[in-house]
């Protein structure tokens, strides 16, 4: 997925059709010269819904389309005929989208099932028909209802991507090597800092056709929680990773001390990702020696499952691949 065409923040106007106006037509024919109301209701405006979409990744087509407007409702007609529905605006959106008030920041709704649908903005309600009004004391009213008006309002579009499992590690881990390797994606890869700008997602299969799907997330840096590195822009899409795998390479100076400060920046965003279920992988681990590896032990915190990998020698991939789908099902 090109970087361009990742989009996971858009804010956009939202504007709602009128409803149409209730008709006071009075029945007349030949044989009715003096007939009584039969002026039909407006039919209701259209409305701003949005509908999730499990094959979009993306929120790219509406980083473009400021104004999203409904059409209007119908008016109504003689013979108690109702004006027709204006046109709804359906906007599919990819699993995971967070929809906020743009002035308030208040969460609305999420929409995280395929074909879920949630109404935006709703449409004006259509004016009522003369009919309505009939009485003892009134028996041709010569009024009836406007449509009420459409609604104009700001929202705020977020992406936070669906996965089974989120890759959290610096720059440079070894993150998107693996995922190059357990699954089809192919994120780029270089070996600088911040190679990866976007979250790259990818299914990894398992056996007896069963399967799980892995994030890649840009690399966490310290003080990321506040904004810090590529920050909190992306600390968000973790939120919703079912397992979290923390990748610390075997070459790094200090594996509990880089554990901790990947841990609390993620404390720091969200405390409640701490509750998630934590799995330790320990790439590039062809670097080092059997021995070299049992001296790294007392460095790796205690009651953490944990594994040495390397991605590129295709070491233990099909051991941390029962280590994730365990944890899946567990947290199940």
């Amino acid at each position: 997925m090109a970087s361009q065409n990742f989009i996971d923040y858009v804010k956009i106007c939202c504007r709602s059709g009128k409803g149409g106006a209730g008709s006071a037509h009075l029945h007349r024919d030949k044989r009715t010269p003096k007939g009584g109301p039969d002026g039909g209701d407006g039919g209701r405006g259209g409305h701003i819904i949005l509908r999730g979409n499990r094959n979009i990744w993306t929120l790219l087509a509406l980083k473009y389309r400021k104004h999203v407007i409904a059409g209007a409702g119908g008016d109504g007609g003689a013979s108690f005929s109702s004006g027709a529905f204006g046109e709804d605006v359906i906007l599919d959106v990819p699993l995971g989208t967070v929809v906020k008030d743009a002035e308030t920041g208040e969460v609305e709704f999420e929409i995280t099932i395929d074909g879920e649908e949630h109404i935006v903005v709703p449409g004006g309600r259509g004016g009522l028909g003369n009919a309505h009004f009939k009485s003892a004391t009134q028996q041709t009213p010569r009024y009836a209802q406007p449509g009420e008006p459409g609604r104009e309002e700001w929202k705020i579009l977020e992406l936070k991507v669906l996965a089974d499992v989120g890759l959290v590690g610096f720059p440079n881990a070894g993150k998107s090597t693996l995922l190059s390797v357990v699954s089809a994606a192919k994120p780029k890869i270089a070996n600088y800092p911040f190679t990866t700008l976007v979250p790259n997602l990818g299914m990894v299969k398992y056996r007896d056709g069963r399967s799980f799907v892995i994030a890649d997330i840009p690399g966490i840096i310290e003080k990321a929680h506040e904004g810090k590195g590529l920050g909190h822009r992306f600390l968000k899409h973790i939120e919703r990773n079912a397992i979290l795998l923390f990748m610390i390479p075997a070459d790094t100076d200090d594996i509990r001390k880089e554990y901790e400060i990947l841990l609390n920046e993620l404390a720091q965003f969200n405390e409640e990702l701490l509750h998630k279920p934590r799995i330790l992988a320990i790439t590039k681990s062809d670097l080092i020696d059997e021995e070299l590896k049992e001296m790294l032990l007392p460095e790796i915190p205690k009651g953490l499952p944990h594994i040495f990998i390397s991605s590129v020698a295709q070491q233990n991939i099909n051991e941390l691949k029962d280590l994730l789908w365990t944890a899946i099902n567990k947290n199940e």
